[in-house]
């Protein structure tokens, strides 16, 4: 019973932060939804290319799960749990199978987002991904993570990794300012 309230809570925050971006500010004052203020001292805190994804990656890692979104061809979001978070030639990866819709999704439509909660503080990372299709990148997420050997290899033509090009994180919790996180 546990897992289902924080599934629904992380559920809950990921669309709450999808409205404010997605209706404008307008609308989210119309539902009741304020939308976080920045300070110029968060501003301030906006952290310069690779200088902190290392801490992006070591959040995701934390938190073992992530819920990705993309956008079907209907228009559909789409969320689905992941696992996978790799380093790898200074960009930040994650790994799915070419056949599964999630990859098809993204070949037309690049832009993503996934969010994951701590159980303080949460993060949503936004950007496009990028398909890898280098044998060295594949092989490295699958040293990385060999429990998907018996369903992966580099080499099977299925294996996919994709890194994040033009990403914001924000780090967000309910008793600091939050904190931006570009790369």
């Amino acid at each position: 019973m546990r897992k289902i309230g924080f599934l629904g809570l992380v559920l809950a925050l990921f669309l709450v932060f999808s409205a404010q971006n997605a209706f404008g500010k307008e609308n989210v004052k119309e539902s009741g939804v304020k939308p976080a203020k920045v300070s110029a001292a968060s501003q301030s805190k906006i952290d310069q290319k690779g200088e902190n994804m290392q801490s992006v990656y070591d959040f995701i890692k934390k938190c073992g799960t992530y819920y990705l979104a993309t956008v079907d061809e209907n228009g559909q979001p789409r969320v689905r749990p992941f696992g996978t978070i790799d380093i790898f030639n200074g960009k930040l990866y994650i790994q799915t199978g070419k056949k599964k819709n999630v990859s098809k999704q993204l070949a037309a439509n690049p832009k993503a987002e996934l969010c994951c909660f701590d159980g303080k503080k949460w993060l949503r990372l936004s950007g496009e991904l990028v398909n890898d299709d280098s044998v060295e990148a594949k092989k490295h997420m699958l040293d990385n993570y060999p429990n998907l050997r018996g369903m992966y290899n580099e080499n099977d033509g299925n294996t996919q990794v994709l890194y994040f090009k033009n990403a914001t994180a924000v780090f967000s919790s309910f008793s600091e300012e939050p904190k931006t996180v570009k790369f």
